[in-house]
């Protein structure tokens, strides 16, 4: 059973033209494991997804449909990510679609679909079929059984809303693990009855996306599946400098949500690289710090090891610095300065990093003017516990 919502305003709100649906057709043992979003009118849309090569068979059908910045409804099956799966798991994805589409009056070529899950098996295609022709599917406004069916390894729904003007703007995600994005992250679906040009939608998430699902980082692996979505149904009029504003924070509080149900993790990291030659050589140092092994280790033993910060630094191709200039701290306590430790702020890192769940490293390069965070996870024995029989 999943924990209660980990990401909420005050009352999350739903966008006016979208109704949802979730259940179980068999593709996991018992929990819900097939979703729906649709829309009562065609919506103007963007999408941005993984840049893993060898990507699940939706993620090329996804480009196609979403190239005309339209969509409709989003198709989600869970538990089987479609991944190497060949000419037959694209047609099973076909499949899926046309029997939406007939079901719900909706073009085929306005439904986005996703997978998530194990890679490798083809997804019950006969089970998913049958269900679909002969069970009534009866949408809701409330979003929650579609958040449940999307989850894999999560072990919460992520969800928010927030209001720009008289528009709401309604994120679900999902994803806990093999999440190192690389232009999109896990799966995301952003919904507003905002009003959004065709020509505006995509800069305005990938700027989002950027800002946020890009920040993060929570085991180095970039998913085959990862996809982020933003339909926009059209109702009322916002202006557009706030509506951006607010879906930058609505996708950063849902990537956040992201690294807190981090698959085993115990503590958070932001970590801040400034005074930079530029901002991606800061993402660049952040990401390399947040993604090694023994950092992350270290801080799941609450070890203040900052010789393992040097160690990411140096690593980190590009990265332009002076190794005599750089400052390392942990809250506001410098544990690196002018090539020495601080030895006489042990104690209080020490304390910091075991009582806080949040930490917040810095490293100074003071080498130029830039900076930029990243968030990322410790490593801990239960992460190595739940990937290791994943499959089994």
């Amino acid at each position: 059973m999943y924990g209660k919502v980990l990401v909420m305003g005050n009352e999350i709100k739903v966008p006016k033209g979208f109704k949802f649906y979730g259940t179980h057709v068999g593709i996991k043992k018992k929990r819900k494991d097939f979703g729906l979003i649709i829309a009562d009118k065609v919506c103007h849309a963007a999408a941005v997804f993984t840049k893993n090569t060898f990507c699940g068979e939706c993620i090329p059908i996804g480009k196609e449909h979403v190239s005309n910045a339209e969509l409709q409804a989003v198709v989600v099956t869970s538990g089987i990510a479609n991944v190497a799966t060949g000419k037959v798991g694209r047609k099973n994805e076909y499949r899926i679609l046309k029997c939406l589409a007939n079901k719900l009056q909706v073009e085929k070529e306005n439904i986005l679909p996703s997978s998530t899950g194990l890679i490798g098996p083809q997804l019950p295609i006969d089970l998913i079929e049958d269900f679909l022709k002969t069970e009534s599917i009866e949408m809701k406004e409330n979003y929650e059984d579609f958040a449940q069916a999307i989850l894999t390894t999560d072990q919460q729904m992520k969800v928010h809303s927030l209001k720009v003007g008289d528009a709401t703007i309604l994120g679900i995600v999902k994803g806990s693990g093999m999440i190192e994005p690389n232009m999109a992250t896990m799966l995301a679906y952003v919904l507003t009855d905002a009003k959004i040009a065709k020509e505006a939608i995509y800069p305005m998430l990938k700027t989002a996306v950027d800002q946020s699902f890009n920040t993060i980082s929570i085991d180095s692996d970039t998913s085959t599946s990862d996809t982020v979505a933003l339909l926009a149904s059209n109702h009322y009029e916002v202006d557009q400098t706030a509506f951006q504003t607010g879906l930058n924070q609505l996708c950063k509080d849902l990537a956040l949500a992201v690294v807190k149900d981090a698959e085993g993790a115990t503590k958070t990291m932001f970590v801040t690289v400034k005074n930079a030659v530029s901002q991606e050589q800061a993402k660049s140092a952040g990401k390399s710090i947040i993604n090694s092994p023994l950092v992350k280790t270290a801080l799941f033993g609450n070890d203040p090891n900052w010789g393992r910060i040097a160690m990411a630094l140096g690593k980190t191709e590009g990265l332009i610095f002076d190794q005599n200039k750089v400052t390392v701290y942990y809250g506001q306590y410098p544990i690196f300065s002018n090539s020495n430790e601080e030895k006489q702020n042990i104690s209080q890192i020490l304390a910091y990093i075991e009582q806080n769940e949040d930490i917040y490293l810095t490293v100074d390069l003071h080498q130029g003017t830039e900076q930029f965070e990243v968030i990322g996870c410790d490593l801990s024995y239960e992460y190595v516990k739940i990937n290791s029989d994943y499959s089994s």
